[in-house]
């Protein structure tokens, strides 16, 4: 089955050329465009806001950009698989006839088939012995399968349920997955012994889940071969990237920008939480990097509590200033006895 072609610079409206900063400003505005918490429509949003997502995962990423620019000059002429990207679940058994080509395409899990096959885990990972020759009369436990599932901060803040789609093989239903009838190859599966299938299910997002934690459906792997079992289908945990937020453990990080004057007076600021704005001080004489600690603000934890949430200050000095503006600086300069360098 072909892959379609992500042009994930087109995603974010950025050149190829562009700089790491200014596909990091695109990835942010869109994303809080499209964020589902503020879209008013939200099922459009969603969608929009998982291929944001997905494409800065790849343009964000160094080695990722890098891998993915190794398309070559014709990336936008139409997308061309390179070798064996629609075999690459290839088992062969002891004979020297390969006997197994599988294909597990994936709807629901916020990533698309173009990103699993060049960039995600079900492009090349089988976890467990799988299917051998179909000459061998023994019985063998079907191969785990293993894919990724994009799952946003709020999902796992609260948990939630997803709808998961998973087209794969399973025992053709006709000859038994012997491959044959009345010493034939099988009409249905063509003597392969299986057959493709769509299987939806509902996949539970616990809260307090983590970057990297698998998500297990026993059962729903490579179906096995004979009488044995079907191998098991693992999910695994990436975090979607959040305009405002970076991850850390269980915990929060929000960069907050200051005027010169908020960090040396103090005041009231707006922050954005996973659970709404929230009114926190700045102390007068607030430094550059100091970090302010909002408690239980940050993710779920596994015994129901919460992280934390670190507000980062930022102060930002204006880059060009007014001729008023600049009376009012010299002022302050010439009666200020504050010098950095003492």
């Amino acid at each position: 089955m072909a892959v379609e072609f992500k042009d994930y610079y087109k995603i974010l409206g950025v050149e190829r050329t562009a700089s790491d900063e200014a596909i990091r400003r695109a990835f942010r505005k869109l994303a809080r465009q499209y964020h589902p918490d503020v879209a008013k429509d939200k099922k459009a949003a969603e969608e929009k806001f998982k291929e944001i997502n997905e494409a800065y995962e790849v343009l964000g990423d160094p080695e990722k950009r890098k891998r993915y620019d190794s398309l070559g000059a014709e990336w936008n002429q139409g997308f061309r698989q390179p070798p064996g990207w629609e075999r690459r679940g290839r088992r062969s058994g002891r004979g020297s006839e390969s006997f197994n080509d599988f294909e597990f395409h994936f709807g629901g899990t916020g990533f698309s088939d173009f990103f699993e096959q060049f960039f995600g885990s079900m492009g090349d990972r089988r976890t467990r012995p799988g299917f051998r020759d179909r000459f061998e009369e023994n019985s063998h436990r079907g191969q785990d399968v293993e894919a990724d599932i994009l799952v946003t901060l709020e999902e796992a803040l609260n948990g939630s349920i997803r709808p998961v789609s998973l087209r794969h093989d399973v025992i053709c239903p006709r000859c038994g997955g012997s491959g044959e009838l009345g010493r034939r190859a099988c009409p249905e599966c063509g003597g392969s012994g299986h057959s493709g299938r769509v299987e939806n299910y509902q996949v539970k997002i616990p809260a307090g889940v983590r970057e990297g934690q698998r998500l297990r459906l026993a059962g729903r792997g490579e179906a096995g071969t004979g009488e044995a079992p079907s191998g098991d289908l693992f999910l695994r945990v990436r975090f979607a990237k959040h305009p405002d937020y970076r991850v850390e453990g269980d915990d929060l990080y929000f960069d907050l920008d200051l005027a010169p004057w908020e960090a040396v007076l103090g005041g009231q600021v707006s922050v954005p939480t996973l659970g709404g704005r929230l009114g926190i001080k700045i102390p007068p004489g607030a430094q550059n990097m100091q970090k302010m600690r909002i408690r239980g603000h940050g993710l779920t934890l596994r015994d129901g509590g919460r992280g934390d949430l670190y507000v980062v200050l930022h102060i930002q000095v204006p880059e060009r200033i007014g001729e008023r503006e600049r009376t009012l600086w010299e002022q302050l300069a010439g009666e200020s006895r504050f010098n950095p360098r003492d």
